[in-house]
């Protein structure tokens, strides 16, 4: 009897035998449902015989036979009037399970419960029902006919990989059918939240209106994604509208998953609790570094992978750079808990990095994850790996703390035929194109190409997934080309100075600039400048315009 759980209430398996009946009262369960009618296989004990022998162990059973492919709209609603009227918990079954698992999701759709959440449950049980998403996302009501929309590109996410690529396309083939999906009114300069946050930048200056973004040319599609359906080209939005291509780019970026940290989200924004990974939270970072007059200040860093993993650190150095210029930092003790093990990925930058943490007296600790936060009490709880391989929980205090959240991929994207086994979209990490669905591409930070999560990343990915698109389709000649991996990490070490990390795969230097102009492992005051007054406008005057400044693709190696 191979149990999958559902639910608190709910659990599934496949065709039970009388004799399984007593074990599963054992097990705790109180009442069962037959999905499978009486007859469909030759093995297969009659109904009759399995409520006696579930009687027998004080269970409540119940009859309710669905012809396997063909669940009707009254079959799920009697399955969710059995759930509510029998004891709990209920074991349903049928020859494998996946009919008692999709009347359960298509029933937990009918409750709007969201289609992520339920494809996860049904996922983490082992019952892929890739086909019944559409069906889900109707609410679990067959849904009725409709006039698909098509286009020939569909690009998922106005973000800065889903802009970039939109523009090179069109920078490429100006006559190609694109449409980009995303629900956002406002698109964010995300990079330049560091910059917020250590009062360099205003706020204001890190947001533009999607619609003055979205390239000429292209449709935009002011929805959300519910799901994928890659073996039938197609998009399905909540609401159940479906979007048809010929071609499809993944580039929604990630979840920051603040409700991972028991308390957090109660507390974001008051009792000196910020993130410089929220639009509205980075001023408050600022409030509390320039208020700040003595106590202990602590800054977080997540397991990997992280969008632009040197973020926590630069809060922390500009922090404490402003602490002392003002005189204070004597009085404030900067602490740095890192889940990782080291201080940063690529070695050829650390020396540096250790410079300034020995300037600022910034104590590091490795190997801790924050778990748990009481914003009103100050206080913080760290998972610590230990030596020997075990964990122990580290409280510490604090004055402020900068925290920065766990991050996954979309839910849309994690559940889906797309992902990989760690919820990423599956790509070669050359040419960007998914593994398994050669239709589809994917970009910045939701593909599992193991880059640096960064906007930078996203600035040379673009061009490679525009270009092999086109070559793939047949609108261009020439050889594929393929990504090398590219990140950029600028890390403000101080105001007015930048190390700027530029590295590929592997942690392979890869410098834009000639050693005696900007030598990324020292701290350099033109790569500060570079960083405030070039990148932005390259950003929003060249990247999502179409115009590859130093990011023109190169041809993939024989």
């Amino acid at each position: 009897m191979d149990v999958k759980r559902l639910s608190p209430d709910l659990s599934v398996t496949g065709q039970l035998a009388p004799s399984d009946l007593a074990a599963a009262a054992e097990s705790g369960f109180r009442a069962v449902i037959c999905n499978r009618p009486d007859g469909e296989g030759g093995d297969q004990p009659g109904f009759s015989e399995l409520e006696a022998a579930a009687r027998a162990a004080g269970l409540e059973a119940r009859y309710l036979p669905v012809t396997s492919g063909k669940v009707t709209d009254g079959d799920v609603m009697a399955f969710r009037g059995e759930l509510a009227a029998l004891p709990k918990p209920v074991l349903a079954f049928c020859r494998t399970g996946t009919r008692s698992a999709t009347l359960w999701a298509l029933g937990e759709a009918a409750a709007a419960r969201p289609l992520p959440d339920i494809l996860a449950a049904t996922k983490a049980a082992g019952y892929e029902l890739s086909g019944v998403v559409r069906r889900i996302a109707a609410g679990g009501r067959v849904p009725t006919e409709h006039a698909d929309q098509f286009h020939s590109v569909v690009v998922v996410g106005g973000g800065a990989g889903g802009i970039a690529v939109a523009a090179s396309l069109k920078a490429r083939k100006p006559d190609l059918d694109i449409a980009v999906i995303d629900p956002a009114d406002v698109h964010y300069y995300q990079p330049g939240w560091t910059m917020v946050g250590g009062g360099v930048f205003e706020p204001a200056a890190t947001a533009r209106t999607m619609a003055s973004l979205i390239p000429n040319g292209v449709r935009w599609i002011k929805a959300a994604v519910a799901a994928f359906e890659p073996e039938r080209k197609a998009v399905i939005l909540e609401g159940c509208r479906v979007v048809r291509y010929d071609r499809l780019v993944v580039a929604p970026g990630l979840k920051l998953n603040w409700a991972g940290i028991e308390g957090l989200a109660e507390t974001l924004g008051r009792n000196g609790v910020t993130s410089n990974y929220r639009y509205d939270l980075a001023p408050y970072t600022w409030d509390l570094v320039r208020n700040l007059r003595a106590g202990r200040a602590v800054f977080t860093q997540p397991p990997m992978p992280i969008k632009c993993a040197g973020a926590p650190q630069k809060a922390m150095y500009l922090s404490a750079d402003h602490w002392l210029r003002q005189g204070r930092l004597g009085d404030i003790a900067v602490e740095l808990y890192n889940a990782g093990p080291v201080l940063f990925g690529v070695k050829e930058y650390v020396p540096a990095l250790m410079n300034y943490v020995k300037r600022y007296d910034a104590n590091l600790n490795f190997n801790h994850t924050l778990t748990r936060i009481d914003g009103p009490a100050r206080r913080a709880w760290f998972s610590r790996k230990t030596e020997e391989g075990g964990s122990e929980t580290v409280e510490t205090g604090f004055d402020m703390i900068h925290v920065v959240p766990p991050q996954q991929a979309p839910d849309f994207v994690r559940v889906s035929p797309l992902a990989d086994a760690a919820g990423w979209v599956d790509v070669d990490p050359g040419s960007l194109r998914h593994r398994r669905f050669p239709e589809v591409y994917a970009l910045g930070d939701a593909c599992n190409a193991p880059n640096a999560k960064t906007a930078a990343a996203a600035r040379k990915q673009a061009p490679v997934v525009a270009h092999n698109l086109l070559v793939e389709m047949g609108h261009l000649r020439g050889a594929e080309v393929a990504y090398d991996g590219y990140g950029s990490c600028p890390l403000t070490v101080e105001r007015g100075k930048i190390l700027l990390a530029e590295f590929g795969y592997g942690g392979k230097l890869m410098p834009s600039f000639p050693a005696w102009l900007i030598d990324g492992t020292k701290p350099s005051h033109l790569a500060w400048l570079l960083k405030e007054r070039m990148l932005p406008p390259i950003y929003w005057k060249a990247m999502l315009k179409g115009r590859e400044w130093m990011a023109k693709p190169e041809k993939a190696a024989a």
